[in-house]
C-alpha cells in the first residue's frame, strides 16, 4: 500500500495524533524497561485514546485511531530504513 493512500484515509484534524504517536513511540523506544515488541501496541492505544477523545466514541474513531497509530509506526519505519540504506551505501 502506498504512503499517500493511507495519508488520504486519515482525517486532517487527526494529524496531530500521528505526531503525538510518533513522539510517544520515540520516547518509549528510549525507555529501558519497555520491550520493543510492545511499542506498536502502546502507540496504537495512545492513538485510539486521543482519537476517541477528539472526535467522540464511534466506529469511525476506532478506524481513524488505528490508522493514525499505523501511519506513525509506518512513517518511523520508512525513515529508519532509508537511514540504514544510506549508511550501507
Amino acid at each position: 500500500m502506498d504512503w499517500n493512500v493511507i495519508y488520504q484515509l486519515i482525517d486532517a484534524k487527526l494529524l496531530i495524533v500521528v505526531a503525538v504517536c510518533w513522539v510517544s513511540g520515540f520516547i518509549l523506544k528510549q525507555t529501558p524497561n519497555v520491550p520493543n515488541w510492545s511499542i506498536v501496541y502502546l502507540v496504537t492505544a495512545i492513538a485510539l485514546f486521543l482519537t476517541i477523545w477528539l472526535i467522540g466514541w464511534k466506529a469511525e474513531a476506532i478506524i481513524q485511531g488505528v490508522l493514525a497509530g499505523a501511519f506513525a509506526v509506518y512513517g518511523h519505519q520508512i525513515v529508519k530504513q532509508v537511514k540504514a540504506r544510506a549508511e550501507d551505501d
